[in-house]
């Protein structure tokens, strides 16, 4: 894990000098688990005036291998609406898979692609499938065979 605690532990300084509007850090107690907060800051009025919890989780082999990223359900956190977030948390996007991720990647640059995945949604609607998917998924998230059949939500 050495290599993965050096990049997280540059990382936490780069936060704690600033993010961009709209995240924030919650927690960083370990370098295994993250807690960060998200806001949309545009007048998307699906997720006005609401804050987002993202949770990261790190492997030994980040940043080779990508966080396992989801959204946690919080009584002042819901999970946000859209096709590509389920209602477990969990969210598909291909940034988060194998096939997608880049070590250039970091938990500032997901923070902002999951904001922009928000921000350009119009429809008010979870995946397809998505009650059977949360009622039957055992696997963790970075695990899951995403098909990405539509990029452009």
């Amino acid at each position: 894990m050495a290599f993965a605690t050096k990049r997280l532990q540059k990382e936490l300084v780069k936060i704690h000098h600033g993010l961009p509007p709209g995240i924030e850090l919650v927690s960083s107690d370990n370098l295994e688990e993250w807690h960060l907060d998200i806001r949309v800051l545009d007048q998307n009025p699906l997720y006005l005036n609401q804050i987002y919890r993202l949770k990261f989780k790190f492997s030994s082999s980040y940043p080779i291998e990508p966080p396992e990223v989801v959204f946690v359900k919080l009584p002042d956190r819901p999970i946000p609406m859209h096709p590509h977030i389920y209602s477990n948390g969990i969210i598909c996007l291909d940034l988060l898979g194998q096939q997608g991720w880049s070590p250039v990647q970091n938990v500032e640059s997901v923070c902002m692609s999951i904001q922009s995945m928000l921000t350009g949604n119009s429809k008010n609607e979870r995946p397809p499938g998505d009650e059977e998917f949360v009622r039957g998924n055992r696997q963790r998230p970075r695990d899951i065979d995403f098909y990405y059949h539509d990029n452009t939500v």
